[in-house]
Formats: structure tokens, C-alpha cells, sequence
């Protein structure tokens, strides 16, 4: 009965009609949806609105910045470098500009390509290629590299004509180095090339980092790297307005660089051209001081180097010519060079001994022609077979007797003379105004302990024996000086004993006051001497060329000189085997010294000559010191050179 009752309800309740929908409750439905989006609109755009008024009234400035940067850029003007001039105004370094063709790689998509195409419009050498390739190893990728420099009026147009066909590559004016006098006194004036990072490191310490924006070129040697910051001046600045491509439109706002100071060198370019010639082909080095200044007159290392070459960048071929040369052009031989001093030690030891008390000026010895140690068999030859006979100290010095100074030597502590030839500059660095100078070496005791260290050394290596100091007793041995040293030693005894310090700068001018500073001179040193025993070792000096060992290359002379011969060797020969340069290797043969100072009663000019392998110091650097007195002092010019290796002199008191 349940069941049926339940289909009839079910079947009547079909048939009931549908329930009305209730408009009103549908009403309040739709306002309630429309009030939340309104709301959520009103919130959405009360967003916004904040946000506009977060940019447009706080962050105004912030924005205003960058859109200011985007449009404007801060280019960097390159100041002129300073002018380099001797000391009596003749230009040896200055600057120039010129047009430039350069490539910002991070706006190109195919450098080889544009590359090529550049190239049927203006002339590029493979060698360019090459730099360009080198520089982009070496800088930044968004960097703007130069492809060709110095470009002529018509590459200019030829390119302006086709500039939009090359995004990313402009015509630039850019400063750059010349060197009118060349390869003539390079190491002293020294050269530029392109910053690198060692230069960024320096330039870092110097907290000048601001300061060399834009700069491409820095200093690398000689006066140019002393007196870079100097020379280099300070960086400009310029607003530029630029479109959309990156291109200038106006200028907006400039302040100008301040060019580099100019340096007033002490050097004498003439007299500098005098001494080189008097070199003629041969390797060596020269420098002449004033003595009482420490003035540089003359800087000579030969051969030397065209600084015109690494201004752009030297290519390869120039660069392995240079590096790889067995004359070693790079090389600063006044500064970088040690030698064996040979006998030009010998007045220096002359004086230390009438310091000491173990000589005195009249004090004298047999000189047979040999010294020999007691107990040996060996036997330290004299320059002269059969010796000098009585020597007495001036006569040492004026015919150079070996004997003398090895009794001398043999009678004398190392440590001693290493004591006293301290006071003279030698072991230790002049002090000259020009980077990378080397001490040299000035033997003793912890000297050679110090040398010989290694464990590959035994004992007996570090001992410091007799025939060391005999060795060292003529200027062989252990012991090398560089001719900078020796120029300022010979100056110590002109100047009575007193050591100035060698700059090569005598002024620098400030261009944007015009006024001038004078490097003034700086004592280092002086001679803890009697000045009578400094009397003896000056008037032996001027026997020297007077009668002694260069009297030939001073005939004539119409003032009076002082000086020294000296003949470094380079290996020992066996006892009884007498030295003929003819059978020697050129490079193996001796190294010839003269150190001077003229005039002998008032010194105004005091050098060192080093010919390299140039045999007899007599015949191959005494006449070189002649030229430079002849011109410094009279203004002559000389005539040819001495050959190189040149046979000893006729007379056998003139070995040296």
C-alpha cells in the first residue's frame, strides 16, 4: 500500500506548476555583485593613481635622473700631454692630434665583415688588423677600439660619405706622441703606449682613476713614466644630447681639460747627438752629471730604440726585431747594465787605503810584474811584462800598475773596502729620477754568504778567500757597477766629496700659471775624507791624461782634464797567455771604461764611457770622453770614432 500511495504523489507533484523567481531577491544579488567590482575598480585604480603620484611627486627627481641620462652623455675630454724639452727649449717629445677610425665592438654584430667592407673604402693593412685583434684581447668588448690611425683629408670624407652603412664605427680626433729626435736618447725620454692592467693598478694607488677616463695612453719608460702624472694633465668633461642611435645632436655643457705640465729636461740634446756619434756603431753607455747639481747631460745607451714605434701599437715584426736583437736595444745599459769597473777602482782604493792609514802618498813597492801569494804557485800577472818598478800611489793610478793593488787588496779586509766604497754610491741605486735602475753589485763577506745560499752551495762556495779580494783589488772579481754608479762616483770626487743625487728633469712648467719649478739639488752623501788625501787622488787622476794611460786621446786638449782608464774582463786566461783582442770573439772581448770630470780646477762636467767589448779603455772610451769635453767646454764637434777592439797602444804604460 506504501509503495502505491508513493508513485501517486510523486506522479501528482509532476503535474504541479513551476515556483516563481523572486525579482527582488535577484535584485539584491546584481547590487551586491556591482558594489564588489565597483570597489574593486576603486581600489584598482586608487592603485594606480598612488602609484602616479608616488613617481610623479617622490620619485620625480629619481626618474627625472635616469630619463636625463638616457638622453645626455658624460663624455670625457682628453687632456694635451705635456712638452718634453731639453734644457734649452728644443722639443724631444710632444703631442699632436689626428683623425682616427674607430670600432665599438659590442655594436657589431660581425666584426670580420665590417671589417672587409670598411677596407674597399679606406686603406687597411693586414698589420691593422693584427693590432686590432690584439687590442680587442686586451680591452673591454664595449670599449671603442681604434682599426686605422692618422688618416688623410680624403679617408675622412670617403668615409663621412659612407658613415651609415658602418653602425658603430665613427671618425674620432685623438692625441698622439712624437718623438722628432727618434732613436736619440730614448731611454732617457722613455715612451707611451696603451693602458694596461698593471697601469690600471697604478693608476689605482694614485687614486687617479677619474682622471684617466677616455685616457688610452700612459707612460711605460724613461722621464715619460717618472713624470707621468705630470705630464698626462687633467680630464675635461662634456653633457652631450644624444638620439636614439647614440648620436651626438648638441652639446650641452663643457669644462675644459688642463693640459699636462711641460718638462724642461737637463739633458743637451746636442751634446747628446755628440756622444752617440762618438760611439759610432758599437754598444755602450755614457752619462755626464754636472757635479755640483746632479744635473744629467748626456744619457747614452747604445743601441737604443725608435720610441715613435709603440706610440700606435708596435706590430710584430718591429717588436722581435727589438726583443730578440743580441744588441739588446731595450736594454738601459746606464741604469740596467753591471760591469766588472776594472782598474777605474783604483783611485777609490787609492783613497779608501789613505783613509785606512794602510798607504800613504808616498809610500812605495816593487812591482816585478806579478803579485804572488805566499805558499802558492800562482802568480796575478801585471799589465806590463817585467812591471812598473817603484810605484808610489799617484803613479799607480797614472800607469795603472795591477801589482800595486794587489798588495793592496791582499793587506786590506773586504769588509773594510766594502765599508768605505758604500760611502761612493756603489751596491746601492744612485737615486736618479728615472724608473728601474738596478744596485749593482758591491762584494763582502754576507754579500757572498748571502749569494751563495742555495742548497745546491756547499761551504766552502760562501767563503770569502784571498784571492777573492785580489781579484777585487783590480775591479774583477764579484764586483759590478753600473756606468751610472761610476758617473756618480767620479762627480763625488769633483764636487770634494760630496754626492748629489742625478735627475734628468731640471724644471717642470705649469702650463695653466705659467710658473716654472726648479728641481733643486739634494745632497745624498759625503766622503768621510781628509781633504788632502782627496788632493792626492785628484792630481793623480790628472796624470792620467796628462801622461798616463789616455794621454794619447787628450793631445791637443786645450783644458785639463782628470780621469781613469779602465779594461773589464770577461774570463780569465790561463797563467802566461797573453790577452789579443784579434783572437777573441767580439763579444767575448774586454769591456773599455774612462771616467772623467773637466775642467780639472773647477769641474763642470764629470762621466762615465762603458764601450761593451770595446778592448782598452785608453783607445775605445777615452776618446768618446774627448768629444764630450771638446763640445761641452768649446763647443768642437769631433771627428770619426775609434774602431771597435782596436789592438793595444804602442806604449806599454798605457794598457789600460
Amino acid at each position: 500500500m506504501r509503495r502505491i500511495f508513493a508513485k501517486r504523489s510523486r506522479r501528482a507533484s509532476a503535474l504541479e506548476p513551476p515556483e516563481l523567481k523572486n525579482p527582488e531577491r535577484e535584485m539584491q544579488y546584481f547590487r551586491r555583485r556591482m558594489s564588489i567590482t565597483g570597489v574593486l575598480v576603486i581600489v584598482a585604480f586608487g592603485g594606480l593613481f598612488g602609484r602616479f603620484v608616488y613617481l610623479q611627486l617622490i620619485e620625480h627627481r629619481h626618474y627625472q635622473t635616469l630619463a636625463e641620462s638616457n638622453r645626455i652623455a658624460i663624455v670625457p675630454i682628453v687632456p694635451n700631454r705635456g712638452v718634453i724639452t731639453d734644457r734649452n727649449g728644443v722639443v724631444v717629445a710632444q703631442s699632436y692630434s689626428a683623425y682616427t677610425l674607430e670600432i665599438a665592438p659590442s655594436r657589431v654584430k660581425n666584426l670580420d665583415a665590417m671589417i672587409d667592407e670598411l677596407s674597399t673604402i679606406i686603406d687597411v693593412q693586414p698589420r691593422d688588423r693584427k693590432r686590432f685583434k690584439r687590442l680587442l684581447d686586451e680591452s673591454k668588448f664595449f670599449e671603442s677600439l681604434p682599426l686605422r690611425t692618422r688618416l688623410t683629408d680624403e679617408e675622412v670624407a670617403r668615409f663621412a660619405v659612407n658613415r651609415y652603412r658602418f653602425p658603430g664605427v665613427e671618425i674620432k680626433a685623438r692625441l698622439f706622441r712624437q718623438y722628432p729626435f727618434g732613436a736619440l736618447a730614448s731611454h732617457l725620454i722613455g715612451y707611451i703606449g696603451r693602458i694596461n692592467e698593471r697601469d690600471v693598478k697604478r693608476i689605482d694607488e694614485w687614486d687617479e682613476t677619474a682622471n684617466y677616463k677616455g685616457s688610452d695612453y700612459i707612460g711605460k719608460s724613461g722621464v715619460e713614466l717618472s713624470y707621468e702624472r705630470e705630464l698626462h694633465g687633467t680630464t675635461g668633461v662634456e653633457q652631450v644630447e644624444v638620439d636614439a642611435g647614440g648620436r651626438a645632436v648638441r652639446t650641452l655643457s663643457r669644462t675644459p681639460p688642463i693640459s699636462g705640465n711641460n718638462v724642461r729636461l737637463a739633458l743637451d740634446i746636442r751634446l747628446q747627438q755628440v756622444a752617440e756619434r762618438a760611439f759610432g756603431e758599437r754598444r755602450g753607455a755614457l752619462v755626464a752629471l754636472d757635479p755640483a747639481t746632479g744635473e744629467v747631460f748626456a744619457f747614452v745607451s747604445k743601441p737604443g730604440f725608435d720610441p715613435n714605434l709603440f706610440v700606435d701599437g708596435i706590430d710584430p715584426a718591429n717588436w722581435e726585431q727589438l726583443n730578440e736583437s743580441p744588441d739588446k736595444p731595450l736594454l738601459n745599459r746606464p741604469l740596467r747594465g753591471s760591469y766588472p769597473p776594472g782598474s777605474t777602482i783604483k783611485p777609490f782604493l787609492a783613497l779608501a787605503a789613505l783613509n785606512s792609514g794602510k798607504r800613504t802618498p808616498t809610500q812605495a813597492i816593487f812591482d816585478p810584474g806579478y803579485y804572488q801569494i805566499a805558499g802558492s804557485a800562482h802568480r796575478f800577472r801585471d799589465d806590463k811584462p817585467g812591471g812598473h818598478g817603484s810605484v808610489d800611489m799617484a803613479r799607480s793610478i797614472i800607469v795603472s800598475c795591477d801589482t800595486y793593488y794587489y798588495t793592496l787588496a791582499g793587506e786590506t779586509d773586504i769588509d773594510d773596502t766594502f765599508a768605505f766604497m758604500s760611502q761612493l754610491g756603489f751596491g746601492r741605486e744612485t737615486g736618479i729620477d728615472i724608473e728601474g735602475e738596478l744596485p749593482g753589485v758591491l762584494p763582502s763577506r754576507a754579500w757572498k754568504r748571502e749569494r751563495f745560499s742555495g742548497k745546491n752551495y756547499r761551504e766552502e762556495h760562501r767563503k770569502w778567500y784571498l784571492g777573492d779580494s785580489i781579484s777585487a783589488g783590480i775591479g774583477q772579481g764579484y764586483n759590478a757597477f753600473t756606468p751610472a754608479q761610476q758617473a756618480q762616483a767620479i762627480a763625488m770626487i769633483a764636487n770634494d766629496g760630496v754626492s748629489l743625487r742625478p735627475h734628468a728633469v731640471k724644471s717642470i712648467e705649469n702650463v695653466a700659471s705659467g710658473e716654472s719649478r726648479e728641481i733643486a739639488p739634494e745632497a745624498m752623501r759625503s766622503l768621510v775624507v781628509k781633504p788632502e788625501h782627496l788632493a792626492v787622488i785628484k792630481n793623480a787622476l790628472v796624470g792620467v791624461p796628462k801622461e798616463g794611460t789616455s794621454a794619447q786621446a787628450f793631445i791637443g786638449a786645450k783644458y785639463v782634464s782628470a780621469g781613469k782608464t779602465g779594461t773589464a774582463q770577461l774570463f780569465s786566461l790561463k797563467q802566461d797567455v797573453k790577452y789579443v783582442a784579434g783572437h777573441v770573439e767580439e763579444r767575448l772581448r774586454d769591456h773599455a771604461w774612462y771616467i772623467a770630470y773637466a775642467p780639472a780646477d773647477r769641474p763642470r762636467i764629470a762621466l762615465a764611457v762603458l764601450v761593451e767589448n770595446g778592448g782598452f779603455g785608453a783607445q775605445a772610451a777615452a776618446p768618446v770622453a774627448r768629444a764630450v769635453f771638446d763640445y761641452f767646454l768649446l763647443g768642437l764637434q769631433s771627428g770619426t770614432p775609434a774602431a771597435p777592439g782596436a789592438g793595444p797602444p804602442e806604449s806599454d804604460d798605457e794598457s789600460d
